[in-house]
């Protein structure tokens, strides 16, 4: 019976073991595989995640280097501007000076001819005096006016134009007030 069996084209159970136990190996290989595919899987997805990562960290530090250097930038422009504005100030104080100078030249020159003003004025009083004939009137002005120094700033005109230097004139009139004055 055993022949019969055998040669009915069934297979036997040692056939069926071998076959049957081929597949386990098989299905073992092919979960290696899987599970092999879903580590390189994962391997890349976290490198991938890894690099845009550093991307982004590495973009993050390129803006801050551009922003570092355009704010270097404006301070380089600003430092420029500061030393120009300086420049200028310092045009402008030395004008300054040179103005504060040239004002107090011209006080000076206002003084001078303000006193020069006001010794024309008082000969002209004393010729007004003498011609009115108030003598005393104009020994009074002859005084003060030797007092403030004012006989010294009566300037002299040119020759040329025939009138009588007001310092000459001065003195003409001292010399007849005190011719009158002695009498």
């Amino acid at each position: 019976m055993n022949l019969e069996k055998r040669s009915s084209g069934e297979p036997s159970k040692e056939s069926q073991e071998k076959t049957g136990g081929n597949k386990p190996v098989v299905v073992y290989i092919m979960i290696l595989f899987i599970a092999a595919f879903l580590l390189m899987a994962l391997s890349f997805a976290m490198h991938q995640r890894s690099n845009t990562q550093a991307l982004g960290e590495l973009q993050n530090s390129v803006t801050v280097m551009q922003d570092i250097q355009a704010s270097q930038e404006r301070i380089i422009e600003l430092q420029q501007e500061l030393a120009d504005l300086e420049d200028q100030l310092a045009e402008k104080d030395a004008e300054q000076e040179t103005l504060n100078q040239k004002l107090k030249d011209a006080g000076a020159s206002l003084d001078s001819l303000e006193q020069q003003l006001a010794a024309q004025s008082h000969l002209y009083t004393l010729m007004q005096q003498y011609a009115a004939r108030d003598y005393d009137a104009c020994a009074q002005t002859l005084q003060q006016m030797e007092a403030n120094g004012w006989p010294a700033l009566l300037g002299d005109v040119p020759p040329e134009t025939g009138v009588t230097p007001p310092s000459q004139r001065y003195e003409e009139l001292k010399e007849a007030v005190e011719a009158k004055l002695d009498k």
